[in-house]
């Protein structure tokens, strides 16, 4: 294994340091949280981590890199919880539990749901199941149908909700993507069970939503208010990222319809891209996004950084400048100006 493989065991640094600082205090997991996405998103303006290296191929240590953040993602929340119920059973211990959803969901959020979205388009049972059950512990397991059959088909439309559009403002979009994915994921898995001739009892979708609910009445009867609390918050926060990410990763980009009506095959125009360095290894080379639409089951060691539109920086600090809309707008209505002027760079 090379240096250039290994760097993605960077990605663990984040679980073992949030681990460490909220056993500290639950703030510190807030803290450690913030400070990481800080260093990351500054590390993007340092020409050197700009570009990431070339692939070199996809091996069993890549996928490891992906397993493994199971049982830290599993054990961290397990932690969470621990020192959840042992904060005062007052407003300061309600603050510091809050503090400590938002710390462990960044980890679930920035790393888990990344991780499971990469495990998801495996042809692997034990990938995919992995990818359920990530998704399942930050309450988000109808992503696992709603992405795959919904999204990768309509991206870069205006029938997808998961794609921003121009104009539209993260906090706009947020509603809109979250109820329409939920109602897509469901008419989906509707439609799939009619096809086969199935019933709901035989849905995945269904069985995991009543095992979210399941986990959250346990959480509350076994072990009190301020774990059902800390659950919810870290799910929530690790919800936020994700949709935040899908916010920048398609803004303002559509696929014309042919003669027909029907959208374009999707392009390398098709999706926003950047390749730093720091944010691809502690993300599975994420940010080579109009690669991965293009050739979905290709797993993340073989993503090609390829010239189609670029963002101003990579996505961690996409995530502040999006949070704050007069920035994001400024910085992107030229990029797509530029964009509806030029025809789109070959793969």
């Amino acid at each position: 294994m090379t240096w250039i493989e290994s760097r993605f065991a960077i990605a663990w640094l984040l679980p073992l340091g949030t681990a460490a600082a909220a056993v500290a205090s639950p703030w510190a997991a807030w803290a450690h949280m913030l400070g990481f996405m800080g260093l990351v998103a500054l590390s993007e303006r340092v020409p050197a981590l700009q570009r990431s290296p070339a692939p070199s191929g996809h091996t069993g240590w890549h996928r490891l890199c992906l397993l493994l953040h199971l049982p830290l993602q599993l054990g961290l929340q397990v932690l969470g919880v621990a020192i959840a119920v042992a904060q005062p059973a007052d407003a300061a211990g309600a603050a510091a539990v809050v503090a400590l959803g938002l710390g462990i969901g960044g980890v679930s959020g920035s790393q888990g749901i990344t991780f499971a979205h990469e495990l998801g388009h495996s042809k692997r049972r034990l990938d995919r199941a992995v990818a359920w059950l990530l998704m399942g512990s930050v309450l988000y397991a109808h992503f696992m149908v709603e992405h795959y059959r919904g999204h990768h088909v309509r991206a870069a439309t205006h029938d997808d909700p998961a794609t921003a559009r121009r104009g539209e403002s993260l906090w706009r979009f947020l509603p809109r993507t979250l109820s329409g994915s939920w109602a897509s994921a469901w008419r989906l898995e509707a439609a799939r069970l009619r096809q086969h001739r199935q019933g709901w009892a035989q849905s995945p979708l269904l069985a995991a939503v009543l095992v979210q609910a399941l986990v959250l009445w346990l959480l509350a009867a076994a072990f009190g208010l301020w774990a059902l609390l800390f659950w919810v918050v870290q799910a929530a926060q690790a919800v936020l990222l994700l949709e935040t990410i899908n916010y920048i990763e398609h803004y303002g980009l559509q696929r014309r319809p042919d003669a027909s009506g029907r959208a374009e095959p999707f392009g390398v125009a098709h999706a926003w891209n950047a390749d730093h360095w720091l944010t691809n290894a502690t993300t599975a080379n994420l940010q080579r996004h109009s690669d991965h639409h293009m050739h979905a089951w290709k797993p993340f060691g073989e993503l090609q950084a390829l010239p189609g539109p670029q963002l101003p920086t990579g996505y961690a600090g996409c995530l502040l400048l999006a949070s704050v809309p007069r920035w994001w707008f400024a910085l992107m209505e030229p990029r797509l100006a530029r964009l509806a002027a030029t025809p789109p760079p070959a793969p």
